[in-house]
C-alpha cells in the first residue's frame, strides 16, 4: 500500500522532470521496480497533487504534528476518512491500472471540484496552512483535465465546442468477427445454457426491454430470485468490470457466471451444458468453423462476449446535439444536462457510457442503507469480491443509456421513478438536497439517452418521471 509519504517524495522527485500528459514509454519496466510508481499520470498537476491533494486522497496517511492540538485530530481524521471515499488516488497508482490513463471519473471529480472551488474546504485549510488552492493553480488543473481527456477520452466525434464534455458520443461500432458474432447470438438465446433448459442469457436481457427485464430482481430456475438488479447488457461492453461488484474483469469471464449461479441457471459444469449443445449438429458444425478446436467453456464464452460487443445504442438525441445539431435537444433538456452536472452527477456517471467506470460509495454523503431497512446480501457491493472492509456498500456505477427504458433502479431494484432516483443520489452520493423542479430537468436530460440498436431507436417500457 503507498503511503502518503511515498506519494509525496515521488511527486517531488518527478514534477520537475516530468512532462508528458500520458503514460511514458519507460512506465512498464519502471513499474517492476521497487519503489515509487511513475507519476507521469499527473505529471504537470503533481506538485498540486503533494500539496494540496494528497493528504486527504491516499492511503496510510501521517498525521501533521499540530494535530496534537485538542480537537484538532478529531476534524483532520475526519477529513481523511471523507476524501479517501470521495476519491482513492491509491487506485489510480495500484497494480491495475499502474499502466493505464487517468480514470475519467478522477479526472471528472477533480475537473468539477476545481471548477467550483470546493477542495479543499473551508474547514481544511483552516487548520492545514498553505493548503489552499490558488486562481492559478485551478486554471492549471483544469488545463490538464482537457488536454488529459483530449488525449485518452474524447471519442473525436463531438463538435470542437463540446469536444471537453465529461460525456462523450458512443461509437457506431466496434470491431468484431461476424462469425464469432452470429454463433455468439445463437448461444446468448440458448436455453440449453441453463440446468434444466428453461432460460437463455436473453430470459433476463430481454432486446425488446432495453437489455433487461425490467424486473426488481430476474427469475431463475424453478421460479428462484436472487437479490439484485439485473442491469442493462446493452453498451455493457464499455464497463470497466462487469457485476455491480466488479467480480468478472469483462464480458467472457460475465458470461460464465449465471449458467453456473443455483439461483440464476443452475448448469452443474460445462461438460453438461456442451454434451447437450453436441447433440445438434447444425450448430456444432457452425460453431467448429468458427472454433476449430470445438465445443469448450473458454470458446462458448467468447462467441457470446463477442455477440455482447455489437449490442450498442448509438445516436441518441443527445448524442446527435453533442455531435452538433443543435435542435436535437429541447432547451428544457439542455438546462437538465447543465443540471446534471452541477449536481456532481457527471463525476460517475461520465464518458461514452455515462458509467460503469468507477466504484462508488452507496452511502458517500448519508446512510442509505440505514434509512431504506431491509438488508440485503447484496448490500456488501464490491467487498462481496474483494472481501476488503473499506469496499463495504461500493457498487460499479450503471451506464445512464437508455435510462427510461431501464427501470426499476439501484442495486436493490426498489426505485421506480426517475424522479426518485435522482433524489436518492443527490441525497446520499452527491450529498446535496435537488429540487423538484431541477429534478425534473435532469429526468428531461436523461430520457435524450435513449439511442438505437441496429438502426432501430430503443423501445420498451417507459419508466415514469
Amino acid at each position: 500500500m503507498l503511503t502518503r509519504k511515498t506519494l509525496f517524495v515521488a511527486a517531488g522527485i518527478l514534477a520537475a522532470t516530468l512532462g508528458a500528459h500520458g503514460l511514458g514509454e519507460g512506465d512498464a519496466a519502471a513499474s517492476s521496480r521497487s519503489g515509487p510508481p511513475p507519476l507521469t499520470k499527473f505529471s504537470k498537476i503533481a506538485q498540486v497533487i503533494q500539496d494540496k491533494c494528497a493528504a486527504c486522497h491516499t492511503r496510510d496517511y501521517e498525521l501533521p504534528f499540530y494535530a496534537a492540538i485538542p480537537g484538532i485530530r478529531e476534524i483532520i481524521e475526519k477529513d481523511y476518512r471523507d476524501g479517501l471515499r470521495a476519491m482513492d488516488l491509491n487506485e489510480e497508482f495500484g497494480p491495475s491500472r499502474l499502466n493505464k490513463p487517468v480514470s475519467e471519473p478522477t479526472l471528472a471529480k477533480m475537473e468539477w471540484v476545481t471548477f467550483n472551488e470546493t477542495m479543499p474546504p473551508a474547514k481544511f485549510t483552516a487548520v492545514h496552512w498553505g493548503s489552499r488552492v490558488s486562481s492559478d493553480e485551478r486554471k492549471e488543473i483544469l488545463l490538464w483535465v482537457a488536454s488529459f481527456r483530449a488525449q485518452h477520452y474524447a471519442t473525436g466525434t463531438a463538435v470542437k465546442e463540446l469536444a471537453n464534455e465529461p460525456v462523450q458520443p458512443l461509437p457506431d461500432s466496434l470491431p468484431t468477427d461476424a462469425k464469432k458474432v452470429a454463433v455468439g447470438k445463437k448461444l446468448f438465446n440458448d436455453k440449453r445454457l441453463s440446468g434444466d433448459n428453461t432460460l437463455s442469457c436473453a430470459g433476463c436481457h430481454h432486446l425488446d426491454k432495453a437489455g433487461t427485464d425490467n424486473q426488481r430482481f430476474s427469475e431463475g430456475v424453478r421460479q428462484q430470485f436472487g437479490d439484485i438488479n439485473a442491469p442493462t447488457v446493452f453498451n455493457a461492453v464499455f464497463n470497466m468490470s462487469q457485476f455491480w461488484n466488479g467480480r468478472a474483469a469483462d464480458l467472457q469471464e460475465q458470461a460464465g457466471g449465471p449458467p453456473f449461479n443455483p439461483i440464476e441457471m443452475a448448469s452443474k459444469d460445462w461438460d453438461e451444458i456442451i454434451g447437450k449443445l453436441n447433440q445438434d449438429q447444425t450448430l456444432s458444425e457452425e460453431f467448429k468453423a468458427v472454433y476449430p478446436a470445438g465445443w469448450s467453456g473458454a470458446s462458448i464464452t467468447d462467441a457470446i462476449a463477442e455477440y455482447e460487443k455489437t449490442l450498442l445504442t448509438p445516436d441518441s438525441r443527445f448524442d446527435q446535439w453533442l455531435k452538433g445539431k443543435k435542435d436535437a435537444i429541447t432547451k428544457d433538456e439542455a438546462n437538465g444536462y447543465q443540471r446534471f452536472k452541477a449536481y456532481r452527477c457527471s463525476s460517475c456517471h461520465v464518458g461514452k457510457s455515462l458509467g460503469g467506470q468507477s466504484f462508488e460509495y452507496m452511502d458517500l454523503k448519508k446512510d442509505y442503507f440505514k434509512d431504506r431497512g431491509g438488508p440485503l446480501g447484496s448490500d456488501e457491493g464490491l467487498k462481496g469480491f474483494t472481501q476488503k472492509a473499506e469496499d463495504l456498500h461500493k457498487f460499479k456505477v450503471p451506464n445512464l443509456r437508455n435510462i427510461e427504458l431501464t427501470g426499476p433502479y439501484l442495486h436493490d431494484g426498489l426505485v421506480t421513478t426517475l424522479d426518485e432516483a435522482v433524489r436518492i443520489m443527490g441525497t446520499y452520493l452527491s450529498g446535496m438536497e435537488i429540487p423538484a423542479v431541477d429534478r425534473a430537468l435532469i429526468v428531461d436530460f436523461m430520457r435524450t439517452l435513449t439511442g438505437e440498436h441496429e438502426g432501430k431507436r430503443l423501445t420498451g417500457n417507459v419508466t415514469p418521471k
